[in-house]
């Protein structure tokens, strides 16, 4: 998915940067190269949606799978289940699920395993962020090919929210899916009003996206219109692919703006729980759902109880009697807050020293998962699902670093601060040079001036400063060259996600973080995902079929954005249905 800029990148340090960094697979640099052809070929026939008319590169017709490519090469055939339970344990590394298995090898994760087939070289999307992550799950497609980049980004070409006078408001605006798109973001219903919470979570509404405040949004000004998670997204989805064949679809996640996998049309996903995990958890927790890994796996427990009334023929409230759904599933946050959190519940979070053995909190947050999907694999049994449905397991990101030495907390703000003194002091009489910014484990900075000139200028004040920050104790320590391996700036940018200069999404400049830098403020934090290394990027990667026997192990490097494909074929539906598949030439995973 990224290629090799041209310029001068810097690189300090080649190994920090992983695997998959700097050598690319072929095929992908290929399909990439010609991506923009191929959608710009798919867009000749394509109505584009007034709130995308700011990108040229949306591809297909194929909004809710109805005008499939002829190229039979993957789908239609091999039809082996009925129902695709897809699970997404967000912050898990394929080095945790091996050793796991290893010492739990009775376990429901155990047991995936061993009835399934293995890709134990996994990556994820770069960024490796929950938004690109999930999407590229549900498309088939990276980025530049989506346009989802993160879940707060900065688009070019769009207003900002709450713009009522679109004709004389200068475009340029933060798209922000994430809690502060809520009417209540403090509300675990977002805003719906329920009484009795939590434990009346599940009467929570199966269409979010209601619970959006469209004052919120990014305004499209074609329309003088907000627009919308769904609308934002340039492919269509697995959901959308799977409604027009006449199945029955659900979703759980952690914000009603993941109502964007419902694909373009808005209309992919019959039934979307999705309570607010950043909204403000009751006593005895203190914060958010995810400062207390206690409070986290309670959260998580809302959603497996929404997909364990699923298979059983119920909506996810449990009231309503509907079909079981042909692709269905979660995600789970309990690992990944258990990996950020360095205490809670007198525990330590984390891995041991040298990275591979988790902490107690981790291991119980392992536990935690685990027999979550022992009761997902008990339910599909007691209701007699278990022999026509396929669980995949994977997930949306890593997490890193995962050995706490390596650890450096770096506050971005004093690096923008500096990059905007040093513009002002070149340019007197300008603004701020950094308009927006996204920084976990990973570097991106939208400019306000969209030149080459000003992101080169951004990329040689990074390469020449230093960054203070702290360790894993909270020990002063400095990084060179703002804690960055690598930058790429404006069209280096655009060519390592495989985009046109044209599109008003990507960012000017992009920082592959140096391994274990993680930029934060606080100390409240000693992991973070959404950058590059591997171990962001690699997860486990499960299909466990309805008809296996046996395990078996597949090798090849292989993408979690061949999930969607693989969904697709596995219900004996046609991948190529997937604008994204078409356009990137994303395959089903391969059987051996």
């Amino acid at each position: 998915m990224q290629q090799e800029s041209s310029g001068d990148e810097f690189s300090m340090d080649k190994n920090a940067i992983a695997k998959g960094l700097v050598s690319m697979k072929t095929a992908k640099k290929n399909r990439l190269a010609t991506a923009a052809v191929l959608g710009a070929v798919l867009m000749a026939g394509s109505a584009v949606a007034p709130a995308m008319a700011d990108d040229a590169s949306r591809g297909g017709q194929d909004i809710q799978g109805q005008q499939g490519s002829d190229n039979k090469g993957q789908g239609g055939e091999g039809e082996t289940s009925k129902h695709v339970l897809l699970l997404s344990v967000d912050g898990l590394h394929q080095k945790d699920l091996d050793l796991y298995v290893k010492n739990h090898p009775t376990s429901a994760l155990a047991s995936l395993v061993n009835h399934g087939t293995s890709y134990t070289h996994a990556q994820t999307p770069v960024p490796s962020d929950s938004f690109p992550g999930m999407v590229g799950q549900v498309t088939g497609g990276n980025p530049g090919t989506t346009g989802v980049y993160y879940d707060d980004t900065f688009n070019r070409a769009l207003l900002p929210a709450g713009t009522t006078d679109c004709k004389n408001t200068a475009p340029g605006a933060e798209v922000a899916f994430t809690e502060g798109a809520d009417k209540d973001p403090n509300a675990l219903d977002a805003g719906q009003g329920l009484t009795g919470l939590p434990g009346s979570i599940l009467n929570m509404t199966g269409q979010p996206g209601a619970l959006l405040d469209p004052a919120a949004l990014p305004v499209d000004p074609a329309t003088c219109k907000p627009v919308y998670p769904h609308q934002y997204l340039k492919v269509n989805t697995v959901f959308e692919v799977a409604k027009s064949a006449g199945l029955t679809t659900a979703w759980s996640d952690k914000h009603p703006a993941y109502e964007i996998l419902g694909g373009p049309s808005g209309k992919g996903l019959d039934d979307l729980f999705a309570p607010e995990i950043n909204s403000v958890a009751p006593a005895p927790f203190n914060g958010d759902w995810t400062k207390d890994n206690a409070a986290t796996q309670q959260y998580d427990g809302y959603k497996v109880q929404a997909v364990l009334n699923e298979i059983d023929g119920k909506d996810h409230s449990g009231t309503k009697t509907a079909a079981v759904p042909g692709i269905f599933g979660m995600n789970f946050q309990s690992v990944s807050t258990a990996q950020k959190l360095p205490t809670s519940d007198g525990l330590t979070g984390g891995y041991l020293q040298g990275g591979t053995v988790p902490g107690p909190l981790l291991s119980k947050a392992l536990d935690f998962v685990n027999a979550s999907v022992g009761k997902l694999e008990s339910e599909l049994a007691a209701s007699g699902h278990a022999k026509d449905t396929t669980v995949i397991l994977s997930a949306k990101h890593g997490q890193s670093p995962m050995d706490p030495s390596t650890l450096t907390r770096v506050p971005d703000s004093a690096i923008i601060d500096g990059l905007n003194a040093a513009w002002k002091s070149a340019h007197p009489g300008s603004a701020d040079l950094v308009a927006f910014s996204t920084n976990d484990d990973i570097m991106q900075l939208w400019l306000a001036d969209h030149s080459q000139a000003a992101a080169q200028f951004a990329k040689d004040y990074l390469a020449a400063h230093p960054a203070a920050g702290n360790d894993i104790n909270g020990a002063a320590k400095t990084v060179a060259t703002s804690g960055l391996s690598k930058v790429y700036a404006g069209s280096e940018v655009a060519n390592y996600f495989g985009t046109q200069t044209s599109d008003a999404r990507y960012p000017d400049i992009l920082g592959i973080a140096q391994a274990g830098v993680v930029y934060t403020g606080g100390k409240g934090k000693i992991a973070e995902h959404g950058g590059a290394s591997a171990e962001d990027r690699d997860v486990p990667l499960v299909v466990s079929g309805a008809n296996d026997e046996h395990a078996r192990t597949v090798t090849t490097e292989v993408e979690t954005s061949q999930i969607a494909p693989t969904i697709l074929k596995t219900l004996g539906l046609d991948p190529n249905k997937l604008q994204a598949v078409r356009i990137e030439g994303t395959k089903a995973l391969p059987e051996h």
